[in-house]
């Protein structure tokens, strides 16, 4: 027989991760985290593939690669600014 209870822990844990995920939708978060990426993600994008991009040498593989460029400073961002939430809620 499968028990499809809950431990304290676990209900911890999804309470954590609800509250992560209102912090990292509010408006001001998101704002601030496209602003992060679009200059971090842009400045790493002409560093790492400048050239190919000017070659006009890029394949799609790339530009997942660009894509993810773009994503890292985002999450940091986001993740960055919702813990400072977090921590100042729990104080």
């Amino acid at each position: 027989m499968v028990s499809y209870s809950t431990t304290l822990e676990e209900q911890h844990i999804g309470m954590k991760i609800h509250r992560y995920i209102q912090y990292a939708c509010r408006p001001g978060i998101v704002k601030t985290a496209i602003k992060v990426a679009l200059i971090v993600g842009t400045i790493l994008a002409v560093i790492n593939h400048g050239d190919s991009i000017v070659e006009g040498t890029m394949e799609s593989g790339d530009w997942l690669r660009v894509a993810l460029t773009y994503l890292v400073p985002y999450s940091v961002s986001t993740y960055s600014a919702v813990k400072v939430l977090q921590r100042a809620a729990d104080a």
